[in-house]
């Protein structure tokens, strides 16, 4: 391990010493533990940002109409910007399949495609389901992850906890079925709402996840005082997934990880001083 000291002393972090440019190149645009790849990302949020902007401000008729040569600009410069970003990405990958056919590879080219569409495909009757398709930029929003600790930190609690997650929305499954079932039985006969099971499966979703519609509503002295326990239910049931993620997060943050990208699988969240990947083997 060879510690650098690449940019001003807040920035400071121990990283691997890139031997190459394509290994410079790859640090930079994938890891965050360099003050290159800091401002390298925080460059990129900023373009996402503004192209996430530029495409609300567009579907504005008062703004898009009498603007729409600024915004044709801009959308090719943004354009321009993630080509030259998604290009990079490839050549700093050494299996660059591995970066092409994953989650943010994918997304990367969705983002792309609409853009160079639009620039073959224009002035006609179907150009505006084209258009629509550069709502996909959004997505770019996901690879905040990459950029942000603890946003990869929350969702590694969330990963670490979807059993516990998974069995408590099965449970919760399970009670909106009976719940629903038991106010067939009390409403259905005095209450034309609740006219199947189905049905008082929606009212009791709506209920206890505390929505209260009011489009179906019991009319019987039981059913409301059913209602009102599930009312409450309501309340102790949202609590519990956010303990579980609380306590998942609490550990993490004791955990010291770096913003290492293994070349391989393409997975952060490993030690500070790991030199191997602790999820596929391949060296950082």
């Amino acid at each position: 391990m060879i510690y650098i000291w690449p940019g001003p002393p807040f920035l400071y972090h121990p990283v691997m010493q890139a031997k190459t440019f394509k290994e410079k190149v790859y640090q930079t645009v994938f890891e965050a533990d360099t003050w290159q790849g800091k401002l390298f990302d925080v460059a990129l949020l900023f373009f996402i940002l503004a192209s996430i902007v530029v495409v609300m401000l567009e579907s504005v008729a008062a703004i898009g109409v009498p603007n729409a040569a600024l915004f044709a600009r801009l959308e090719l410069l943004f354009t321009i910007v993630f080509t030259i970003e998604y290009l990079v990405r490839i050549y700093s990958m050494p299996r660059p399949a591995n970066y092409i056919f994953s989650f943010y590879g994918i997304i990367d080219l969705l983002s792309l495609l609409p853009g160079y569409i639009d620039l073959f495909v224009p002035n006609v009757h179907y150009l505006l389901v084209v258009r629509s398709l550069r709502l996909l930029r959004i997505f770019r929003i996901f690879k905040m992850v990459q950029f942000v600790d603890e946003s990869r930190m929350l969702g590694l609690s969330i990963w670490e906890s979807r059993r516990r997650i998974g069995v408590f929305l099965f449970v919760v499954l399970v009670l909106i079925i009976i719940m629903g079932s038991v106010m067939y039985v009390v409403e259905r006969t005095a209450n034309p709402d609740f006219s199947s099971i189905p049905q008082s499966i929606y009212w009791a979703v709506v209920t206890l996840t505390t929505v209260g519609y009011g489009d179906v509503a019991p009319a019987t002295t039981l059913g409301k005082a059913i209602a009102s326990f599930i009312m409450i239910l309501g309340y102790a049931i949202l609590a519990v997934p956010t303990g579980i993620i609380t306590v998942s997060l609490m550990k993490k943050n004791k955990e010291s990880l770096s913003t290492q990208t293994c070349p391989t699988c393409l997975r952060q969240g490993h030690d500070t001083d790991a030199t191997y990947c602790k999820f596929c083997g391949g060296k950082l």
